[in-house]
């Protein structure tokens, strides 16, 4: 087991208000789909290519989808996101100001959130993206 990722250092005075965490269940029930859609998508162009064994694509996306999930999932998995009274603060060197947040919004199972400057961040793998999404906007003062 690795140990959780440490809060990162906070402003004097500053408080934390919510942790967003990658959820497992959503991680694999995600990649779950992708893998159905890399399989179509697979057999699709087979057929469309006129190869009689278009099974073989199903496979090649299992297997795509398959490897790159198991790859991810350490990394994708430890992934949290702090929700502070001043600052959404990610992974790394990641801090956006709650000022500078312009728009909130879903994307499957993931929050995408745009500063006022363009840049973009997603919260990806969220169980109750919705709830998430309200609790940011809420944060940053904008409607959801």
């Amino acid at each position: 087991m690795t140990p959780a990722p440490a809060l990162p250092p906070l402003a004097p005075g500053e408080t934390l208000r919510h942790i967003f965490r990658a959820d497992r269940r959503t991680y694999w029930r995600d990649h779950a789909w992708m893998a159905a859609g890399a399989m179509a998508l697979g057999m699709a162009i087979l057929a469309a290519m006129g190869n009689p064994h278009i099974w073989t694509g199903a496979v090649g996306g299992l297997a795509a989808i398959g490897l790159r999930a198991f790859y991810l999932s350490t990394e994708s998995l430890e992934t949290e996101w702090h929700l502070t009274d001043r600052r959404l603060l990610g992974p790394g060197p990641t801090a956006v100001a709650l000022r500078d947040i312009a728009k909130v919004r879903g994307i499957g199972s993931a929050v995408q959130v745009i500063t006022r400057s363009g840049s973009k961040y997603l919260l990806k793998f969220q169980p109750d993206r919705p709830a998430a999404e309200a609790r940011i906007s809420a944060a940053a003062g904008i409607a959801p």
